[in-house]
């Protein structure tokens, strides 16, 4: 099916910079690169999995516009976004002699976006990045905005750092390949923006979910717009996430704590998030006046999307502890973002302890404690995190 490109802009003054989605776009980025940065050299990040896909396609794109590269190659997963892998990273990065004006591809969901992003960020204090998503979940989200990040033992993402691409190309045609697990998991995101922000967009996505679940490419590409779009506002109002930009983080102070608890690569990032945004909607009708029909919306939605709604068994303490190293928590209080209608989210630093421990509790407990957690290992004789 033939669809144009629709192009979106991030509104950043001097470090604005162009979203274009559409079919084909990856045979595109020589000759973008080549307008927007003058660029004759670049260096690719990808991972094991997808550079058979499609390394050597960007390469040839690369190489028809004269722009010379080289490629570093990750382990695929979660577990590999750490400290580590990023030292390889920048150390590939000067042996092969890149320099602060040579562009850094992303080629790639999450993991890979928030390694090269950082990686980036850091390298002669900052060089040129372009995004290159893969993952519908680096499509309509972690792609955009200019979070990268890796993540350590006591926290998912912790150590980052604000470092805005150049470019941002998705690439309708990778989600072809995409597993139908991290298809799925993608989902929560895009769910996410109509429930915080765009009560038209949650509509359209309750009519629409079989076509999406089908990989229909124009309902592809306008969840991917539409989420980028809400994105891209909230990005230019509060770039540095001072205010509204927390409301992104929906159903994440939750959803970290699964990810962490369990272990990094247990449930993919989006199924977390889901589970998180479960135990929001539910804090949100006791907190914010969400109505319990809003709420089995959102619910019903999910569920109809295939992600999945039964909460992990993690203790109330091991909760408890991991989200108090959350990145909202101010002054030692927990802050969550919170619905008080789908479509209008508010963020909330007045939630008791109590109430958090209630809803966790009705949620389920048991089988992951302070012992067994290993995010937990290293808290026993920190004063800091105790309750």
């Amino acid at each position: 099916m033939s669809i144009e490109n629709k192009t979106l802009h991030v509104a950043l003054g001097e470090r604005s910079y162009p979203i274009i989605i559409g079919r084909g776009c990856l045979d595109r980025i020589g000759l973008l690169l080549q307008d927007k940065l003058k660029a004759s050299r670049a260096r690719v990040v990808t991972n094991e999995t997808l550079a058979p896909l499609y390394l050597a396609r960007v390469q040839k794109a690369l190489e028809s516009a004269s722009i010379a590269s080289e490629a570093f190659i990750l382990p695929d997963g979660e577990p590999y976004k750490n400290w580590d892998q990023l030292s390889h990273i920048l150390t590939w990065l000067l042996e092969t002699g890149a320099e602060r004006n040579t562009p850094l591809l992303a080629l790639g969901g999450g993991v890979v976006g928030d390694m090269a992003g950082l990686a980036s960020a850091l390298y002669q204090r900052g060089m040129p990045l372009v995004q290159l998503p893969t993952s519908l979940l680096a499509q309509v989200d972690s792609s955009v905005g200019g979070k990268t990040a890796v993540n350590h033992p006591l926290g998912k993402n912790m150590i980052g750092a604000f470092h805005q691409p150049s470019m941002v190309l998705i690439d309708i045609d990778t989600l072809k390949t995409l597993p139908e697990r991290e298809f799925i998991s993608g989902l929560a995101e895009v769910i996410k923006y109509g429930a915080i922000e765009d009560i038209c967009f949650f509509e359209w996505l309750e009519q629409n979910h079989q076509r999406i679940l089908s990989r229909e490419t124009e309902a592809l590409q306008h969840i991917i717009f539409e989420s980028c779009r809400i994105k891209a506002k909230i990005v230019g109002e509060d770039e540095r996430e001072t205010g509204i930009r927390a409301w992104l983080n929906f159903g994440h102070t939750f959803g970290h704590v699964i990810e962490t608890a369990q272990g990094y690569g247990v449930w993919l990032h989006g199924e977390a998030v889901a589970m998180g945004m479960g135990l929001a909607s539910r804090l949100s009708v006791k907190e914010r006046g969400l109505s319990e029909e809003e709420s089995a919306r959102l619910l019903a939605l999910m569920q109809a999307c295939g992600l999945p709604m039964d909460i992990p068994k993690i203790e109330a303490d091991v909760w408890m502890r991991l989200m108090r190293h959350d990145k909202k928590t101010r002054d030692g209080q927990l802050r969550f973002v919170l619905l008080e209608r789908l479509g209008k989210a508010v963020i909330c630093s007045g939630v008791t302890d109590d109430a958090v421990t209630s809803l966790i509790k009705k949620s389920g407990k048991g089988s992951i404690d302070s012992a067994t957690s290993p995010a937990l290992a290293g808290f026993a004789q920190n004063d800091e995190v105790r309750d």
